[in-house]
């Protein structure tokens, strides 16, 4: 069965959608975006998904390409037209198409909508979590506002193919003191020694990751304390576990830093009951 997009009003053939060549968000990065999660039929955690969608698209002063229901029935509408049971579905809104110029185009300007969604292999995700992944750590060279999801990701994009090269899965920005920001496409989480949970507080210099607050909710449910403060390379290389969150990797266990094992070398049990627990305490919307 052929994939479908949604562009800009219209359900088209996923290989001819298309753009306009001065869309903003080609020409300048000028737009933000979002991916959820569909895991067994259910959309995970759209309403925190378009909260933040909200909160990106007014820091940027871009206004919502539509009214958010009618955005939630598109997205619902795009992953049943793909048939995905379990993938991702991706939404992007650019300040829209007008002649190239950094200031802002005419007030009136449209914003663009896209939205895609794919199928993933849920039984391959499960082997890499039992796997567990590697990950390098690379200098921060990010602008700052990282809080805010836009599609500027070139500094991401650098930092992944540098993973890719070193046989590594996922990069770390790294502060110049040494203290861990969130991975290139992931927030970063550490278990201490003491079994407690360790991740950076999210009020500035990283992605507020709706998983990541999800995932707060699942450690209570499972008895765990989370700790919101920095932490240093060093310390997730002695750390009793490490792992990633993010909407397309759920809980990743982390088993290998700079090349050097975290523990034994192999993903923890912390890690992998949070993964276990993680769809009984997502929000969940029928597609």
């Amino acid at each position: 069965m052929p994939r479908i997009a949604y562009v800009n009003g219209r359900y088209v053939a996923h290989r001819d959608a298309q753009v306009h060549v001065e869309d903003r968000g080609y020409q300048f990065a000028d737009g933000v975006y979002e991916v959820c999660e569909v895991a067994r039929g259910q959309i995970m955690d759209m309403t925190g998904h378009l909260d933040r969608l909200g909160r990106s698209l007014g820091e940027l002063s871009i206004a919502w390409p539509l009214h958010r229901a009618a955005l939630e029935a598109i997205i619902g509408e795009v992953v049943r037209r793909n048939r995905v049971r379990n993938g991702l579905v991706y939404l992007q809104v650019t300040r829209g198409v007008a002649p190239r110029d950094h200031v802002f185009p005419a007030a009136g300007t449209r914003p663009a909508l896209v939205v895609t969604a794919k199928r993933t292999d849920p039984a391959a995700a499960a082997r890499r979590a039992e796997a567990g992944l590697a990950v390098i750590t690379v200098p921060e060279n990010r602008w700052e506002r990282v809080d805010i999801k836009t599609v500027g990701l070139l500094p991401n994009v650098l930092a992944r193919q540098k993973a890719k090269l070193a046989g590594a899965q996922e990069a770390w920005f790294v502060d110049p003191d040494g203290t861990v920001k969130e991975g290139a496409a992931t927030n970063a989480w550490i278990v201490t020694k003491g079994g407690v949970l360790v991740t950076r507080p999210a009020e500035f210099g990283i992605l507020r990751g709706i998983t990541r607050t999800t995932l707060f909710s699942v450690a209570r449910s499972l008895g765990l304390e989370i700790e919101e403060r920095g932490f240093t390379v060093e310390e997730a290389k002695a750390a009793r576990e490490a792992f990633i969150t993010a909407a397309t990797t759920v809980v990743m266990p982390i088993v290998s830093i700079d090349g050097q094992p975290v523990a034994n070398g192999h993903p923890g049990s912390v890690a992998l009951s949070l993964r276990a627990a993680f769809f009984d305490v997502a929000e969940k919307r029928p597609a």
